[in-house]
């Protein structure tokens, strides 16, 4: 719960104000933009009337000593004023009161000066009661005091009624903000912050209301008021606005806002003024921004001075500082170290530090010990703990243990998840099931995805019409093509060799051989062997040659036995027996059935 608001001192008591209004001359401080010397000044004139028994005097006498700290000096002039019924002098003598340690006596006289009609009066005695857990009583006079229209007593109505879970506390809070309590106006901005999102136009309502009170309080000084009007403000993009009030609020001491604004400078670039804020914040007990130091100097490779920020944050209460401890251990090849920090984290609800541990354990060879952390990180919440569970569970055979977690890691946008999910809609022949979540991995940036869901729409197309006198027809990219097109160009070399094929079938044979390269030298074996065919076709069977043998040399049974044809044309027939038993070896089946038959002719031919 916020805190009820200021102690009570003369400062809240009233307004001080001419001598033609002689009943509230207590209250509120008067302007100090008064010379030194005209209070003096006051004070001999005040002085004078109350020695001549002007009861005005007294009690505005009375409340000057008082705010001076001269309470021997106060105490008579206020008493002899009250005596003489004067409800202010009453007010500011329970306040002196209160000063010296007698609070029973001070609420005596604040109820005395509350029956009279003091407002000031009556919000004392409200907040006495309240401290003593007499909440019907402080209810009752600080109810008095709000409707007379103080702003303090207004304020601690509003708290006391939202403590009991009162809807009446809005409209008290309201009204204090509304007359410029800056506590009060950041409490309801808090309290309008926090309702639930309905997810509807209806949201912006309380939401831009909020925000007009966060600027308000903030304004007025209020330090976290600038904090969450920065982090609105950052999350809009006015980064520029956002940044003036984290700057704001980091002057006044608050550590989040020094934070906050450290992270907005590194992320603009300038890294050493991001560090002065982070160290500030740091050394003010944020655990946030000690990890950031620690980050930070990881990155330059200080890794001793990386530890030593961890392991503040960790001593500040945040959990991360233990996690990252052990990513910096693990980084460092120091695994029981890793494990201990790691473990230290996970306890604490670290779930990202559980799936690491799970992982460090995995790869120890203790699948046992790894299964629990991994579903305990995946029950909290971590994406990629549910993958991981998914991926232990196929490593068993246990589809659909596999496929549930898969599925649950899917939905949460992991984009390899969303391709074993859509793999394994394919094997169970739901192909709406599988374009579905193909589409999700593809669309995430996943290579193979896109390559699957190509074949999947380049399975449905129709044949290509044939076309009249030999012409070609303009071809427009079907949706197939631009899928395959997009894994091709992010290195899925299945997809280079049929973007080469699709390209070569519209006559495009330098695209076509493009593609075919690329797919080759990442090591491809069709993209070789159809390169090396798309050579010969243009006459450049050396060349040709050249690639079906690093296709045969990978594997392709067809390539060698081109090699084998190539090499019997040119009369060098051991070679060409040599790349025919490789293709028999390699096959397949026909191909296997043509190498053996060119095979024995060569033998014969050797023979001969």
């Amino acid at each position: 719960m916020d805190v009820m608001g200021d102690k009570v001192t003369l400062f809240e008591s009233g307004r001080f104000v001419q001598a033609s209004d002689p009943v509230e001359i207590a209250g509120e401080a008067r302007d100090e933009t008064g010379a030194a010397a005209e209070e003096v000044a006051e004070l001999a004139r005040r002085r004078l009337a109350a020695e001549g028994g002007d009861t005005e005097a007294m009690s505005v006498l009375g409340a000057m000593l008082l705010r001076r700290g001269d309470l021997d000096g106060a105490e008579p002039h206020l008493r002899a004023a009250t005596a003489a019924g004067d409800r202010a002098a009453a007010n500011n003598l329970g306040v002196l009161l209160q000063q010296r340690g007698y609070p029973d006596e001070a609420a005596g006289w604040w109820r005395i000066a509350a029956v009279a009609g003091s407002a000031p009066a009556a919000h004392a005695l409200g907040r006495h009661h309240r401290e003593r857990g007499d909440e019907p009583a402080a209810e009752y006079w600080l109810r008095q005091s709000a409707e007379q229209g103080h702003v303090l007593g207004a304020y601690a109505l509003a708290d006391l009624l939202e403590h009991r879970g009162d809807a009446g506390a809005e409209r008290w809070m309201r009204v204090a903000a509304e007359r410029g309590h800056r506590e009060a106006a950041y409490r309801l901005a808090r309290a309008l912050d926090r309702r639930p999102l309905k997810g509807t136009a209806e949201d912006a309502g309380p939401r831009t209301e909020a925000e007009q009170w966060y600027r308000q309080a903030a304004a007025r000084g209020h330090r976290r008021a600038a904090l969450h009007l920065g982090a609105i403000l950052e999350k809009r993009g006015r980064l520029r606005e956002a940044g003036r009030w984290y700057l704001t609020s980091a002057k006044d001491g608050e550590a989040r806002a020094a934070c906050a604004l450290g992270f907005l400078l590194r992320d603009a670039g300038d890294t050493e003024s991001a560090a002065v804020w982070w160290l500030r914040a740091a050394q003010d007990g944020d655990g946030n921004a000690a990890n950031a130091l620690g980050a930070l100097h990881a990155e330059r490779g200080e890794t001793q001075t990386a530890e030593r920020w961890y392991r503040a944050a960790m001593d500040a209460g945040d959990v991360n500082g233990a996690y990252n401890l052990g990513l910096l251990c693990a980084e460092q090849g120091r695994t029981p170290q890793a494990e201990q920090w790691y473990r230290r984290a996970a306890y604490a609800g670290h779930r990202e530090a559980a799936n690491a541990l799970a992982i460090l354990l995995l790869q120890g060879g203790d699948t046992t010990g790894a299964e629990p952390w991994f579903s305990k990180a995946a029950e909290a919440g971590s994406v990629d703990a549910a993958f991981n569970l998914g991926i232990l569970y196929a490593g068993r055979d246990k589809e659909t243990e596999a496929l549930r977690w898969y599925e649950r890691a899917a939905a949460a946008g992991h984009t390899e998840a969303a391709l074993q999910v859509g793999i394994a809609r394919l094997r169970a022949g739901d192909e709406q099931g599988a374009e579905r979540h193909l589409r999700c991995a593809a669309g995430g940036g996943s290579a193979e995805a896109a390559y699957r869901l190509a074949t999947v729409l380049d399975a449905r197309r129709p044949p290509a019409p044939a076309h009249e006198l030999g012409e070609s027809a303009a071809h427009e990219k079907s949706e197939c093509e631009e899928w395959y097109e997009r894994a091709a160009t992010q290195g899925h070399r299945r997809a280079q060799v049929r973007v080469g094929m699709l390209a070569a079938a519209r006559g495009d044979v330098v695209e076509a051989a493009r593609w075919y390269r690329t797919a080759a030298e990442a090591g491809s074996r069709n993209g070789a062997f159809n390169l090396g065919l798309l050579l010969a076709r243009e006459g450049s069977e050396p060349e040709a040659a050249v690639w079906w043998t690093r296709a045969a040399d990978a594997g392709h049974g067809r390539a060698a036995l081109r090699l084998a044809l190539v090499y019997a044309r040119r009369g060098e027939l051991d070679e060409g027996q040599r790349w025919a038993d490789r293709a028999v070896a390699l096959g397949p089946r026909e191909v296997a059935q043509r190498a053996a038959r060119l095979r024995d002719a060569l033998r014969e031919e050797l023979s001969a």
